[in-house]
């Protein structure tokens, strides 16, 4: 094999590696997904994984959309640059030409509202079975749980399925609390309620009675340590529960008072999103504000934008230069 028919396989390598690790977005079911806790997932739950940062979050806080953000991952450098820059001049309110922290903290709540909007589409699609633009509850148990029948409750009868038969409940009771007109099915709004509680004061109550079923043994309408671990610390090791006992008291018990009350249990159970878009201006000041002003000027963010927005692979060009490289040693 000669030095240009190995540079050729060095080529279509780096495609395949830029193939395999495109941008990826897991659209997940908001009810279903929840933290070892029993916490609804955050927003930022992927931001990090296993100490591994994934630039995806950073594009899509940007950008508010997966689809786009997946289209900026395969633009040339200069055109994501461009269209970054008008998408800044919208951000920048007081058209200072400097985005501070309060408008990039507003925009970012945007796009997380954006995101949900689009997830919650999507999800309808695949639960919509006969395409008439609303969810009955039969097409959402017979999509999520393949009950086809919705008098069917062989479900619950297995007791084998405990967390199945809770979480179908809970689900019935979102689902008729989305539904504000009471006609039995939910159009594209009341399914974002449904899909997305965390979006929609109005199911917050909802959302606070199921966890104080779940989890207050004493009926007290208020959680402690041991409701707040349940049976399953009866089986855990004492590394577990010294953590879980730092969780409660450092991250959820804002007062100190040994307990949960219910702006505390809401606070553990839906994370916020203003919370989130905060860690995430942090964020992306740290990356970008180069002159530690506290300011991003515009040149700064186009100088990361790759950080904002993303384009094509980044490494992509590094490969070609070193075949260049790789070229002149042979």
């Amino acid at each position: 094999m000669n030095h240009w028919s190995l540079a050729l396989g060095l080529v279509l390598g780096v495609l395949v590696l830029r193939e395999a690790t495109a941008h990826t977005h897991h659209l997940h079911n908001a009810q279903k997904e929840r933290e070892a806790d029993g916490a609804r997932s955050p927003r930022d739950h992927g931001h990090y994984t296993n100490g591994e940062h994934n630039a995806d979050f950073d594009h899509e806080a940007i950008l508010g959309s997966v689809k786009d953000a997946e289209e900026y991952d395969q633009l040339p450098a200069m055109e994501a640059k461009r269209r970054l820059e008008i998408l800044l001049v919208k951000m920048d309110r007081d058209n200072d030409k400097q985005i501070n922290r309060k408008e990039l903290h507003s925009w970012i709540l945007r796009s997380f509202r954006m995101l949900s909007e689009e997830e919650s589409s999507e999800r309808m699609d695949e639960v919509d079975e006969d395409e008439d633009g609303y969810v009955t509850w039969a097409e959402y148990i017979s999509e999520t749980y393949g009950i086809k029948d919705p008098e069917d409750q062989q479900l619950l009868d297995k007791d084998d399925q405990v967390e199945e038969q809770r979480l179908l409940k809970e689900d019935r009771q979102l689902f008729n609390a989305a539904d504000k007109n009471i006609d039995g099915r939910l159009d594209d709004m009341e399914f974002l309620a449904f899909s997305h509680p965390e979006e929609s004061p109005d199911m917050l109550p909802i959302i606070l009675q199921q966890t104080l079923e779940e989890k207050d043994v004493n009926n007290d309408g208020l959680i402690d340590f041991q409701e707040y671990i349940g049976d399953k610390g009866k089986e855990q090791d004492r590394e577990w529960l010294l953590t879980e006992k730092d969780k409660f008291d450092n991250d959820h018990d804002k007062d100190g008072n040994g307990i949960l009350d219910r702006h505390e249990i809401l606070a553990w159970v839906v994370p916020t999103n203003e919370d989130i878009a905060e860690d995430e201006v942090d964020h992306l000041f740290a990356a970008a504000d180069d002159d530690n002003d506290d300011l991003l000027s515009f040149l700064e963010i186009l100088d990361h934008h790759d950080v904002f927005v993303g384009s094509e692979a980044t490494d992509y060009g590094d490969h070609l230069h070193n075949l260049d490289r790789f070229d002149d040693e042979l």
